[in-house]
């Protein structure tokens, strides 16, 4: 028996396109169609995959996304989750995460803006189980951010992107008229003494912030940029959770946390976040 659309993802069947002809969607019992009939379930966790060709081979795997989760939870990163509030425009209606994780943020983001509705998007299925439960207003749906994103052209007022790949051509488009880019990345010492301490880890580009301009230069102007930079105390657990989290996870190897972990705490959490306006 089909599943009933998630109500938070009503709102966005409107803006939403078939991956694989453009065409509009409709709910058709539960499955989203479009008039050639490609269909989209629902999965039973209440994300819509809308990936068309072959499975994306990236994102959190099962151990990422739990152990993202578990991070998380613990409020260690809370500081970023209110920059981000406070760097997002205040009238808003659709907010679009792209690589949202578990929709940490977006959730964050969403208790601060109650008119708002959010739709995370991420490779990881793992993941997005958590997305489609982390706010009564998050929608939850899969997609490659490298290809043509299923959304009509200005659909959104926001995209929010947090430590996430980005398609700044597919941002653009997306993005209604004066809408706005929310980007956030490391830093030169993010994470710093885990970076030293645990042999695999990987590191961050010197050349990040001269990528990133040259990409958006073209589409987008900057309106403000902000650095953020705290310690977090890591208790037990946590700094496995954090590495585990990470990218990292596929290059470290369990024994060598073991051994490097007990002398990594407290850790440097360091990042620039600027908010962008489409030209």
């Amino acid at each position: 028996m089909p599943r009933p659309v998630p109500p938070a993802l009503l709102p966005w069947i409107e803006v939403l396109v078939c991956p694989n002809c453009g065409q509009g969607l409709e709910d058709a019992d539960g499955t989203l169609r479009c008039p050639a009939r490609h269909s989209f379930d629902i999965a039973r966790a209440g994300y819509v995959s809308l990936l068309s060709g072959a499975p994306a081979i990236s994102g959190d795997d099962d151990d990422m996304a739990r152990a993202r989760d578990r991070f998380l939870s613990t409020g260690a990163y809370a500081p970023l989750r209110t920059l981000i509030g406070e760097l997002a425009p205040g009238d808003l209606s659709r907010v679009l995460d792209i690589g949202c994780g578990t929709g940490y943020y977006l959730a964050g983001l969403l208790d601060r803006r109650p008119a708002a509705r959010g739709l995370g998007v991420d490779t990881s299925v793992r993941a997005l189980r958590f997305t489609a439960r982390a706010h009564e207003r998050a929608a939850a749906a899969s997609w490659d951010v490298f290809s043509r994103f299923p959304l009509r052209d200005g659909a959104v007022d926001l995209v929010l992107d947090v430590f996430a790949p980005r398609h700044p051509a597919e941002f653009a488009r997306v993005l209604a008229p004066g809408g706005h880019l929310l980007v956030v990345r490391p830093a030169a010492e993010h994470l710093a003494e885990l970076r030293a301490a645990v042999p695999g880890m990987v590191s961050v580009d010197p050349r990040k912030e001269e990528r990133l301009e040259a990409a958006l230069d073209p589409l987008f102007t900057t309106e403000a940029v902000r650095d953020l930079r705290f310690s977090v105390d890591l208790e037990e657990g946590m700094a496995r959770e954090l590495v585990a989290m990470t990218p990292s996870a596929r290059h470290v190897e369990a024994r060598s946390l073991d051994q490097v972990l007990p002398r990594a705490s407290p850790v440097t959490v360091s990042v620039t976040a600027s908010i962008h306006r489409r030209r």
